[in-house]
């Protein structure tokens, strides 16, 4: 089987991003699918010499049977939650379906699933039916299936540990649904890879599906306690409230937490339903030690104070510029884009500069109207936006696809250019630039600039609304880079007006 390469789709993702190093340490050739191939080769993985990257969009037959073409088995990881649309059943069958037929053209032994054991109980909302749509049309296929459904997934930068960890960090009395006393069996993310990793050549496990969990079974409530515990807090009173709804809590936990509301809504309907293995016959055939919420819980925060939490649930993002930006208008110039850009000379090398650059966002801020911009980001969490509490993935490095507070990093190029484009809610797409050019000795000019396609009037009214706005923040926001680095500025002025 390792003379042909395993497809990986949806590699970028938590569990994606994960597996693919795995299996190239194990030996594997892997083809990695993802909608982004700058995102791809810019992690650590990317330059291996036995991964091949392929760009793949899983509602586009045509890119998934290329995908597959020469490949022995196929690992089905991708969720379409960040589709714009929401809807997720039609997408998750529609990428399934595809997946399947492609699997059978291109002559693959084996596809394997991970699914969700919530998906499997009664009242679903949108986000676990899909989950059941695309299991149910890869089992329609030819093409034997090993479906693994899980349970809560914890480890660093799940959304489980996310919502788990910001619920008890940020309260001191959390008032939860009344099923928070249902039980649930939480499964390590290391224990979850290592299934994954070794069904590649279990033959007894096609066509089968596995219910896996880890040791513990306990309640909810008992999950929030033992995270108090563990990280040393004070001890919390848990609040069961029956009128509660399962929308209303999913709102709830989003607005408190970074977490995107389609996975609170996920987390919510698991606490609901509960969420058991049924049995545990991948016990026998795929025997390990099972880590307990504790253990994980404990490596979970370890990972997260030294910044080595490898993927998380905010990686699902498109990596790439919008379509609009490929429109031919040279930099800056007019026409249905509006435009808003500010340089300065600063009195520092550009590799100096761009320390400064790298660091934007998150902890360190966007060095002028704090208030402004999370002010912003509540706001965008209220209608339903991922809001600026996501913060970033190294307080230092950035790569393609970075989740940015409520950016999503497209270009990195140090020390040259920085390109991020917007995931918050509003009437219009846009995108922050930030531009160094060297001037010879210790000088470069810094460009900032925003990039801004309105949808309709609301977008035009948006755009001219904030215009002032960006204009003090833009001005503000170079004066206090060349604060942090210490040096002089000069020449600080706008390049163009918006539309002009």
């Amino acid at each position: 089987m390792r003379r042909r390469p395993v497809l990986v789709t949806g590699a970028t993702g938590y569990v994606g991003g994960r597996l693919v190093p795995l299996l190239l340490q194990a030996g594997y050739r892997v083809r990695a699918g993802g909608r982004s191939l700058r995102k791809i080769r810019a992690r650590m993985w990317g330059e291996h010499p036995n991964l091949e990257p392929v760009r793949l969009e899983m509602l586009n037959y045509d890119s998934v049977l290329q995908a597959s073409r020469g490949c022995c088995a196929a690992y089905y990881l991708v969720h379409l939650w960040d589709l714009p649309g929401g809807d997720f059943v039609r997408f998750e069958r529609n990428a399934a379906r595809n997946m399947s037929r492609a699997a059978r053209e291109a002559g693959l032994e084996r596809i394997i699933y991970l699914g969700d054991l919530a998906a499997e109980g009664p009242s679903l909302n949108n986000y676990l039916k899909s989950r059941a749509a695309a299991a149910k049309a890869l089992f329609s296929g030819p093409v034997p299936v090993t479906a693994l459904r899980s349970t809560m997934i914890l480890g660093s930068g799940s959304a489980s540990f996310e919502i788990l960890r910001y619920l008890v960090d940020r309260l001191p009395l959390i008032p939860m649904p009344k099923w928070m006393h249902t039980r649930c069996q939480p499964i390590s993310i290391r224990n979850v890879l290592h299934y994954l990793l070794q069904s590649l050549d279990r033959d007894k496990m096609l066509g089968e599906i596995f219910d896996i969990g880890g040791p513990d079974i306990i309640t909810y409530a008992r999950l929030f306690n033992i995270y108090t515990e563990r990280a040393k807090l004070k001890r919390h009173r848990i609040k069961a409230l029956p009128v509660l709804s399962p929308k209303l809590a999913a709102y709830l936990i989003s607005l408190i937490t970074p977490v995107p509301i389609a996975l609170t809504a996920a987390f919510v309907q698991g606490m609901r339903n509960g969420a058991i293995c049924r049995e545990n016959r991948i016990r026998d055939i795929i025997p390990q030690d099972l880590m307990t919420c504790g253990e994980v819980i404990d490596r979970a925060l370890e990972k997260m104070e030294q910044h080595r939490v490898n993927t998380s649930c905010y990686d699902a993002g498109l990596s790439r510029p919008p379509e609009w930006t490929a429109s031919g208008d040279a930099t800056y110039s007019g026409g249905a884009v509006l435009k808003l850009a500010y340089r300065a000379r600063i009195g520092v090398g550009p590799d100096e500069l761009w320390g400064a650059i790298r660091r934007v966002g998150g902890k360190t801020g966007w060095y002028f109207g704090e208030g402004l911009w999370r002010l912003r980001g509540f706001f965008d969490k209220v209608i339903g936006g991922v809001g600026i509490q996501r913060g970033r993935r190294d307080p230092v490095d950035l790569k393609v696809g970075d989740a940015l507070d409520f950016w999503r990093v497209l270009v990195v190029e140090p020390p040259v250019r920085l390109l991020l484009h917007t995931e918050m809610k509003m009437p219009g797409d846009g995108l922050l630039e930030f531009l160094l050019r060297p001037l010879g000795g210790k000088e470069t000019e810094l460009i900032v600039a925003i990039q801004y396609l309105p949808a309709g009037l609301a977008g035009l009214v948006y755009w001219y609304a904030l215009y002032p706005v960006h204009e003090v923040l833009f001005r503000g926001m170079l004066r206090n880079i060349a604060r942090a680095c210490r040096a002089p500025m000069e020449d600080l002025d706008k390049i163009n007006r918006s539309g002009s």
